[in-house]
């Protein structure tokens, strides 16, 4: 009896292994996201959502800045300082905006509307405990939720870029919770338009 119900439930879970694993479906042609990138590591053409026939310059998004709705900021001016003292920092692998960080983005916000012509790159840095995979999500979450919050404020999505440092960019070198707590942390770069 006992060997009946052993070989009933191994056949069971085999047929059930079998059967999931055989139902799995891969999406065919699913809807790409703009900046999407596909399994050869090149963007997919967007113009606000939509396939174009010419894509916009790639940047690879580690060490340059990605185009937005085709303009390249590549070429764009770096200003680190202006808002330097808007930087926003995280909690321990969190990527919500604190209440306390919240003025901050106003600042930001309001640089922003009195100067149309320039653009913002939001950096999101964590610490070093993770994995880098993980950190470089984690930072990309905290720069994309920065994002968020300034459109939220009536900043155009167009002119604010994110980009994740992950680990890479630590403010602190330290291995302690005072340097850690100084690496989590969304920084504000202005984007200036080239000269003509």
């Amino acid at each position: 009896m006992k060997l009946t119900k052993l070989t009933n439930l191994l056949v069971l879970g085999s047929a059930l292994t079998i059967t999931a694993v055989g139902c799995r479906t891969k999406l065919q042609n699913p809807t790409p996201l703009p900046g999407e990138r596909n399994h050869i590591g090149n963007e997919k053409p967007f113009d606000n959502g939509v396939p174009t026939s010419n894509p916009p310059p790639i940047t690879d998004t580690r060490n340059g800045i990605p185009p937005v709705n085709g303009t390249d900021f590549s070429t764009w001016g770096h200003d680190t300082q202006t808002l330097s003292r808007a930087t926003v920092y995280f909690d321990f692998d969190k990527s919500a905006i604190k209440s306390s960080e919240a003025a901050k983005l106003d600042d930001v916000a309001n640089y922003l509307k009195g100067n149309l012509s320039v653009a913002v790159q939001v950096e999101g840095n964590c610490d070093e405990r993770g994995t880098e995979e993980y950190n470089r999500s984690l930072g990309e979450r905290r720069a994309l939720a920065a994002r968020e919050h300034l459109v939220s404020l009536g900043v155009d999505a167009q002119r604010v870029v994110t980009i994740s440092k992950g680990e890479d960019n630590p403010a602190d070198p330290g291995h302690s919770e005072s340097a850690w707590s100084k690496n989590r942390r969304d920084e504000f770069v202005v984007l200036t338009p080239p000269k003509p």
